[in-house]
């Protein structure tokens, strides 16, 4: 028994028949997971719809109806799990939060609102943290530290409530003082300081023995300057500033306790002046405007702008970049924007009244051809009469009609803008104007141009806010309609346009409402066609001629309601007034609130009976006494520095009996035991 083996032509009909029903059963199997992801979808269950849909393109590659659907599907779950994970980070649900992220990270791993929620996440933890931190550091009274960890989260995020709140209770417990630099906490000692042409040195060596700072001096302060200072009740950073400024030096704090002292010179300035770069990220505030406001102000010449990112960077020392924080955190607020709620209603009513008798103006006469129908001639004139002239048929019409319109056309926009911007609303058309351009010379060709009117009704508001939550609003209203159409010799079509217009500016409360009405169009026509004579009669005159009564009238009414969404927020008075330093340095003075005075010790705070005067006895040394190093310093030196002598007394007190001390070399600065308050 012989086999026979197929043909090319069965091989390639069986190849066919196969690949037929793989891709029919494929069909069916791509159109049933479609069905099925798009009942899922309606039931809510979108990750499972989105995997169906996934299922049907891999059954059906080329079917684009299937990856649309999965592309809005997708991108619709992606928008609502986005916005509800913002409302949970609002309301500081973020474990919630936190899991519509991970969702659409799931659906779409590149979507970079989802990684910004989550860096926005992240940073919101960060700055719980730094908070409760700082709120144990308020509780325990050390404010400098909790200040610094609220600045950490007021320069990542202004607007943090949080921080704004806790950085504002600060400020009530422990209000900023002038001082450049806060040192060690022995800086705002009291002291009561006098010395009369003293060694700069030994003023400072005075100093640093009884506050525990550490003053550095550079090679080229001179070692034989001598200053006088005298000052009362007053602090340790006062002493040295005002040393500081007297004698033309300049300090560099090295650390909590060393300051390093240098003359104010240029080249110094640059050997030792440290230098900050800081970058400003703007939320509101123009990148460019900043840059320059900053330049004018601190005279800083290091700053960049870029308008692209929308941010400034700045190069100078720390006293300028505290000064330029404050100015920029003056300047970058939101500007202020207004709803204005529009209402817009143009009343319009029409009258026609035609009534009367149309009767026939005219009448022809003609010769009636003869019947033979040959033409006529002259002769055929002489037999005319009644029965051959034919008259043209007369119609008389008569005519009642009245019409009666009444419109109203009502516009309701509501449209917000920003502080002093431009808003135009149109409702109308945009007419087209044609304009032929024909070129100069014998060959020339003509060119057309095509510009467009807008007719209708044009409203245009340019609000301006003011702190008083009042807006003054400069509005401009026309209303415009085609009245004619005109076509000119060219063939080019042109419209006669009739327009109203008003323009104003008003000022109203937040919430008040303004109606601007008068804008009255009021037309009374009337034509008439009469008999002569006839047509005058009163009454009867309607019999004998026709007329008819036009009457238009038209009114706009305006009117207007700002709704403020925004104010600009006075800033608090520290922010809006500080000091700047001077001219030439941006170091600000110490704190000069007024002090308790600085008693001596055995001396009380009241007047005590005159006594005679003890005879002055010299100042026992601080280690003698038994004195603690941080009790208020005062120190006197009248007359040659050699001579140290005590404060004269205005109401000595009986001293304790004290062991005799041993008079200090007359090259030495002796201090004064200092005065503890009673």
């Amino acid at each position: 028994m012989s086999r026979h083996k197929p043909t090319a032509a069965a091989r390639l009909r069986r190849t066919l028949t196969l690949s037929t029903m793989v891709l029919a059963l494929s069909g069916c199997a791509a159109q049933m997971a479609y069905r099925d992801a798009r009942n899922l979808i309606e039931k809510d269950q979108v990750e499972a719809g989105l995997l169906k849909l996934q299922e049907a393109i891999a059954a059906d590659p080329g079917n684009a109806q299937y990856r649309a659907t999965w592309l809005q599907a997708r991108d619709r779950a992606i928008m609502r799990y986005l916005d509800q994970a913002d409302r949970q980070m609002a309301e500081g649900q973020r474990a919630l939060a936190l899991q519509n992220i991970q969702r659409v990270l799931a659906l779409n791993p590149q979507n970079e609102r989802a990684r910004g929620a989550l860096r926005a996440l992240d940073m919101a933890e960060r700055h719980d943290k730094l908070l409760a931190e700082a709120t144990e550091l308020a509780d325990k009274k050390e404010y400098d530290q909790a200040k610094s960890k609220v600045d950490i989260v007021l320069s990542e995020k202004p607007d943090q409530p949080r921080a704004r709140a806790l950085l504002r209770e600060l400020n009530e417990k422990n209000p900023p003082g002038g001082a450049e630099n806060q040192l060690a906490k022995t800086f705002k000692q009291p002291i009561t300081i006098e010395f009369r042409d003293a060694p700069l040195k030994q003023v400072f060596d005075v100093i640093s023995r009884r506050s525990g700072l550490n003053f550095v001096f550079d090679k080229d302060v001179k070692a034989d300057a001598r200053t006088t200072i005298m000052l009362r009740n007053s602090t340790v950073e006062s002493a040295v500033y005002y040393l500081l400024m007297t004698n033309q030096l300049e300090q560099q704090v090295m650390d909590a306790n060393t300051i390093l002292i240098y003359p104010n010179i240029a080249a110094k300035l640059k050997e030792y002046q440290e230098t900050v770069i800081k970058t400003f990220y703007l939320a509101n505030a123009e990148a460019k405007l900043v840059a320059n406001t900053l330049k004018t102000i601190l005279k800083s010449r290091d700053v960049v702008a870029d308008e692209k990112l929308n941010l400034v960077i700045m190069r100078d020392n720390a006293d300028a970049i505290k000064l330029a924080e404050k100015i920029v955190a003056v300047q970058d607020m939101a500007e202020p924007e207004v709803m204005l709620e529009v209402e817009i209603l143009e009343v319009k009513r029409s009258r026609l009244l035609e009534l009367g008798v149309n009767w026939p103006t005219t009448a022809t006469f003609s010769p009636l051809i003869s019947s033979g129908g040959s033409t006529l001639t002259i002769r055929d004139l002489d037999t005319l009469n009644s029965a051959s002239i034919g008259v043209s048929s007369l119609q008389a019409k008569i005519t009642a009609n009245k019409t009666d319109g009444d419109s109203n056309l009502l516009a309701n926009p509501r449209i917000r803008v920003r502080n002093k911007q431009k808003a135009k609303i149109l409702i109308g058309d945009k007419v087209p104007v044609i304009t032929t351009t024909v070129s100069p010379g014998t060959a020339g060709f003509a060119q057309e141009s095509v510009s467009y009117v807008d007719v209708g009704l044009t409203l245009n508001a340019e609000p301006t806010i003011y702190l008083n939550n009042e807006v003054a609003i400069n509005v401009s209203l026309e209303v415009s309609n085609i009245v004619s159409r005109i076509e000119t010799k060219s063939g080019t079509t042109a419209y006669q346009i009739g327009t109203r217009q008003a323009s104003t500016v008003l000022q109203l409360k937040d919430g008040e409402n303004q109606v601007l009405a008068g804008l009255i169009n009021n037309e009374d026509r009337k034509s008439g066609s009469k008999v002569p004579g006839l047509g005058d009669i009163p009454i009867l005159g309607r019999l004998f001629g026709a007329q008819t009564d036009d009457n238009q009238k038209t009114e706009i009414v305006l009117s207007i309601t700002p709704r403020l969404v925004r104010n600009l927020q006075r800033p608090q008075a520290d922010a809006a007034e500080f000091s700047a330093g001077t001219e030439a340095n941006f170091r600000r003075k110490p704190d000069v609130t007024v002090r308790a005075p600085v008693l001596l010790p055995g001396r009380s705070p009241t007047p005590a009976p005159e006594q005679p005067q003890a005879p002055q006895q010299p100042s026992p040394s601080p280690q003698e006494t038994g004195t603690p190093a941080n009790v208020p310093l005062s120190t006197t030196q009248p007359g040659p520095p050699s001579s140290v002598t005590q404060p004269p007394a205005t109401a000595p007190a009986a001293p304790a009996p004290q062991p005799q001390a041993q008079q200090q070399p007359p090259s030495a600065a002796t201090p004064v035991p200092p005065a503890q308050n009673q």
